[in-house]
């Protein structure tokens, strides 16, 4: 489905005016006028039909369909401003997927755009297109409480806006706070008598000030290799703590053998847009993927052959997913376990970042100065990263409304039957994402930048259609455009 019919985007041929010649309209203002106005008024003296929580990549794209489609739209997000979800981060990170995989909806990145772009570009190109696409956005706002009322239909959201209490009433909520949850910061006995810095990766603010110092970072996926690099880089004294196997694959062996027949320079010269490009991706069923992925990773096995042996003997744990399937299956999966290679595993095979690897390893306690693993190794440290992940998407529902309704809404993310916790690994859909969820007028939206950019269109539609009243009560909805 593309579009709703009678409700078509005003684009190409049915685009505004944007200027009223002649002196019969009523409405004097002019564009900025306009557009003031209805920031002014947007969650105050008007309520939004949706209220998105989260103003990166995810909510900026669904926020700028639904724009688009008319329908009253606001962001909130805890930010000083849009993009510093990014530029927040630590210093030498770039973004690991290629430019051609990671366009948001409408506005494509120049031709002259970074293969991998780095994060303070892409962040002050979130900026900007907030300011081109005409979002509603609120920063330095925090989401405090959230509670639906059954007869209204509607939400009563409090949030927290330049120390002020707001209270927003919108119909429909959407946490748009990326793929993951609230970040797992394990608790380790002795971790309050640590004399160093000790946080989570997700606070980690770069290398800068480690020179010289020793860094133990707990993890191994792909934020523990990038802030490996990071301080290794910096001249910290790094060691990597391995707990389980993890799934490599070298940046260039996917661009060249996975992304390239739809996402490279060859494919754009061909003639193939991103539009395409995201419909022929998202074509084949997640039961019958792997199929088509295993022959790719045994062709990327013998390609790096020599890279892997080298990882193995320095003993980094490998794998390439439950069946072989390599990442993407990993990554819709588990959300994790997975590393696309830009340089730290050469640092771990010849032996620059350290390395603690065993199956079943963990950290027994802290100490003033170190971490003892339970093997018995002492690892002295004045850093300690915890490079541990995130839990769930409904771990925010849980904070933001209740644990009741996260536990109705269930798991995100992770292959099932969609709407429920059903386990089943090869089924269906990704749970909760871009779709009705248990909770009445509660959805999820996220993932990486081509999946935030492709799953906004059908979430936007959905929305659309419940703004506009049209019967959502089956599966599918009628009369709408579908693709030939």
């Amino acid at each position: 489905m593309r579009e709703l019919k009678g409700f078509e985007e005003p684009s190409g041929r049915r685009r505004p005016m944007g200027a009223s010649h002649g002196h019969a309209h009523a409405d004097k203002r002019n564009w900025l006028e306009r557009r003031r106005d209805e920031e002014a008024s947007l969650g105050l003296t008007t309520q939004p039909y949706c209220l998105i929580v989260g103003g990166g990549q995810g909510g900026l794209g669904l926020a700028a369909r639904l724009k688009r489609m008319g329908v009253p739209t606001l962001i909130v997000d805890k930010a000083e401003r849009p993009g510093d979800q990014w530029r927040g981060r630590y210093k030498s990170l770039c973004l690991h997927d290629p430019v051609w995989y990671d366009h948001m909806p409408y506005l494509p990145f120049p031709d002259h755009w970074p293969v991998f772009t780095p994060k303070d570009q892409i962040g002050d190109w979130l900026e900007m297109y907030t300011k081109v696409m005409e979002l509603n956005y609120w920063p330095r706002t925090e989401c405090v409480s959230a509670n639906f009322d059954e007869q209204s239909g509607t939400w009563r959201v409090e949030v927290q806006r330049d120390g002020q209490r707001v209270t927003l009433q919108p119909t429909q909520l959407i946490l748009a706070t990326g793929m993951s949850g609230v970040p797992n910061v394990p608790v380790y006995p002795g971790a309050e008598a640590f004399k160093g810095q000790q946080h989570h990766s997700s606070r980690h603010p770069g290398g800068d000030a480690w020179s010289g110092k020793r860094a133990v970072v707990i993890g191994a996926n792909n934020s523990a290799h990038d802030i490996c690099a990071d301080l290794v880089e910096n001249g910290a004294e790094v060691t990597m703590v391995q707990r389980s196997s993890t799934h490599i694959v070298r940046s260039d062996s996917l661009m060249d053998l996975v992304f390239g027949g739809l996402y490279s320079e060859d494919a754009v010269e061909s003639g193939l847009s991103t539009d395409k490009a995201d419909m022929l991706f998202a074509s084949i069923p997640y039961k019958v993927l792997p199929s088509f992925h295993q022959p790719v990773f045994e062709a990327i096995k013998e390609r790096d052959k020599d890279f892997y042996e080298r990882l193995a003997k320095a003993g980094f744990m490998l794998d390439f997913g439950d069946d072989e399937s390599g990442l993407f299956m990993k990554y819709v999966r588990r959300g994790s376990g997975y590393y696309i290679d830009v340089g730290a595993s050469e640092l771990i095979a010849n032996g620059t970042i350290k390395l603690k690897s065993a199956p079943g390893l963990g950290v027994e306690r802290i100490e003033a100065d170190a971490v003892v693993l339970n093997d018995g190794s002492r690892l002295p440290a004045d850093l300690i990263v915890y490079a541990t992940g995130y839990g769930s998407m409904n771990g925010w529902a849980a904070k933001l409304i209740s644990q009741e309704v996260a536990d109705k809404v269930g798991r995100c993310w992770g292959l099932g039957s969609g709407t429920t916790n059903d386990p089943g690994p090869y089924e269906g859909e990704l749970r909760n994402m871009w779709k009705p969820t248990q909770q009445d007028n509660l959805w999820f939206h996220g993932g990486n930048l081509h999946q935030s950019r492709h799953y906004s269109l059908y979430l936007a539609l959905q929305l659309k259609a419940r703004f506009e009243g049209i019967d959502t009560s089956v599966y599918g909805l009628a009369e709408s455009h579908h693709t030939g």
